[in-house]
């Protein structure tokens, strides 16, 4: 009775495996794992991956997307990337803040290095492209079992910016055939259901001045990591202190322990 149970469950397995492969042909596959200076307990951000992605976000997403909790001073804080507070204060210098004049009326003035980062460049009437200032954490995606579990020993979190470079560089000229996308969308690997409304970004439109090469993939991972920043500006000091409580921890309980001992050692 028990192999007439367990043939009959194996072959509606067998059955309805090449219906469930074609349901699910088109999944949302996770994206590729990659490595990252500032990932693990010691993580800390490359200087130089962060101005390249602020340059790869100037010439590219700022066009549509803006950063609106950013001011341009927090380019030259300690932890990111590195620039001056003159190089900072000559970035915002480029751009322009709206403000009221003496008499009242809307004008404009350069902007400072205490002003948020400007709006997108293009304005669209009936969809608002999202504010990346924190998207880096706000997106990412389930990894599953096992890996869950490695990542919490690893403390491994970087999902977010995992998801934005195989975002930028998932998009196919074609969907897959028998995939129709709505009207005015691109078909992306790993955005869910795949259709998607941003177009292709022009990653291959930014040089930089480094020697690094400007390769798609390099340019989607310098701006994510930038992206990264943005959203924890904070995370090596955080990792600091971190590592310092824990090591407070451990001689503290240290402590107990021998203390412990030396009070407990009479009453043998």
């Amino acid at each position: 009775m028990a192999f007439k149970r367990a043939a009959l469950a194996l072959s509606l397995v067998v059955f309805a495996a090449p219906a469930w492969a074609q349901e699910h042909a088109h999944e949302t596959p996770n994206p590729p794992k990659n490595s990252w200076s500032f990932a693990g307990p010691f993580g800390k951000y490359d200087r130089g991956q962060l101005q390249r992605g602020f340059k790869v976000y100037r010439e590219v997403c700022l066009t549509c997307h803006g950063m609106s909790l950013l001011s341009y001073r927090n380019l030259a804080e300690p932890g990111g990337p590195g620039f001056t507070p003159a190089q900072a204060a000559a970035v915002a210098a480029e751009y322009k803040v709206s403000t009221v004049d003496d008499q009242g009326q809307p004008a404009e003035r350069t902007a400072q290095a205490a002003d948020r980062f400007p709006p997108p460049l293009t304005q669209f009437p009936n969809v608002k492209p999202p504010d990346m200032s924190v998207i880096a954490k706000a997106r990412g995606y389930d990894r599953g079992f096992p890996y869950w579990v490695g990542d919490i020993f690893t403390q491994y979190q970087e999902h977010g910016v995992d998801y934005i470079v195989a975002l930028l560089t998932g998009y196919e000229n074609a969907p897959p055939e028998g995939v129709t996308l709505p009207p005015a969308t691109f078909y992306n690997t790993y955005f869910p259901g795949h259709a998607i409304a941003m177009p292709p970004p022009p990653l291959n439109t930014v040089t930089y001045t480094d020697g690094t090469p400007n390769t798609p993939e390099q340019v989607a991972k310098d701006v994510s990591a930038f992206l990264m920043w943005a959203a924890e500006p904070h995370l090596e000091a955080r990792k600091r202190v971190g590592l310092q409580v824990m090591f407070f921890l451990i001689v503290f309980a240290g402590l107990l322990y021998f203390t412990k001992k030396k009070v407990w050692s009479d009453m043998h």
